[in-house]
């Protein structure tokens, strides 16, 4: 048989193998989940954003954000998709963790949605024609202008709402057993 901790013995019953936080509630590094959230929201949809390049559904580099740093010529080959998307995973982890501190404590999907919204504002109609990353609106075509706000609208909602799902969801706070 395995043996009790004292915690167990007082409270008379046994954890199965349950770990502590289950009995003492919800501990979850915020940061650390943060960037685990953003480094999934790039690699998923940096690769979706590849996707709609290679399918024509947008004129825009996968490696949008590394236009600064890298010549286009260089973004389209094999290893500047993966520079590209290297580049979306960096700028979403930074973008998520972004969100836990301004965002952090709302709930609902609304949010994300939003906060994906004003990425792609910013992207796409602010800086990125200032700085040479992306087209003018004048210039991109509605595929690209509306596959590139839906991508960005589905980021910003992975993104929001994980973090409002982990982070306000009282009922997982509660303890193992309890109604």
């Amino acid at each position: 048989m395995a043996a009790t901790s004292e915690k167990e013995i007082d409270n008379g019953k046994k954890s199965h193998g349950r770990r502590k936080s289950e009995y003492g509630g919800h501990h979850t590094n915020p940061w650390l989940f943060s960037s685990m959230i953003g480094l999934f929201a790039g690699l998923i949809w940096g690769i979706i954003r590849w996707l709609f390049y290679e399918m024509k559904f947008t004129i825009e580099l996968p490696g949008l954000l590394a236009d600064p740093f890298f010549k286009s010529s260089y973004l389209k080959t094999g290893w500047g998709i993966v520079i590209g998307i290297a580049s979306y995973i960096v700028f979403s982890v930074l973008a998520a963790l972004l969100y836990k501190v301004l965002l952090g404590r709302l709930r609902g999907p609304w949010p994300g949605v939003l906060y994906g919204l004003a990425w792609w504002a910013v992207i796409f109609l602010l800086l990125g024609p200032v700085l040479g990353m992306s087209r003018q609106i004048t210039v991109a075509g509605w595929n690209t202008l509306f596959s590139e706000l839906c991508i960005f609208l589905l980021w910003g909602l992975f993104i929001g709402y994980s973090i409002a799902f982990e982070f306000t969801d009282e009922a997982s706070r509660e303890p193992m057993g309890a109604h």
